[in-house]
């Protein structure tokens, strides 16, 4: 299977929540999403549990854990590209709001992908 495009999501003002969230975990987690992130590029869809999952609405998650702390990167496909919305810590359930914001990212996304598209390094 050939090696699936990851972008981050851009908003609108050139930030990247994604590289934001990502800046401030230790750096063992960085190294941990990194390498999840690493997974998704040569599985794509094929990537499953315990790695990653679906949540609804076309949005996915990758899933980390260190130190018993859950930690989560939100993401969604379009076409055969992977899009990453961005990054939370999960303490019980994963929030609604968090999937909503992704959804609503996935929205912008599919209505100007150039200008919410920021290449990962």
């Amino acid at each position: 299977m050939p090696k699936t495009d990851v972008l981050l999501f851009a908003e609108s003002n050139g930030s990247i929540p994604f590289i934001e969230w990502l800046d401030g975990l230790p750096s063992k987690v960085q190294d941990k999403c990194i390498v999840r992130i690493e997974r998704l590029k040569a599985l794509g869809h094929e990537l499953r549990r315990p790695e990653a999952d679906y949540l609804r609405d076309g949005i996915y998650e990758l899933r980390i854990c260190h130190r018993n702390i859950h930690y989560r990167v939100l993401y969604f496909f379009n076409k055969k590209k992977v899009v990453i919305s961005h990054g939370l810590i999960k303490e019980s359930d994963l929030p609604d709001g968090e999937i909503h914001l992704a959804i609503r990212r996935k929205e912008h996304y599919s209505e100007k992908p150039q200008t919410h598209t920021a290449k990962l390094d």
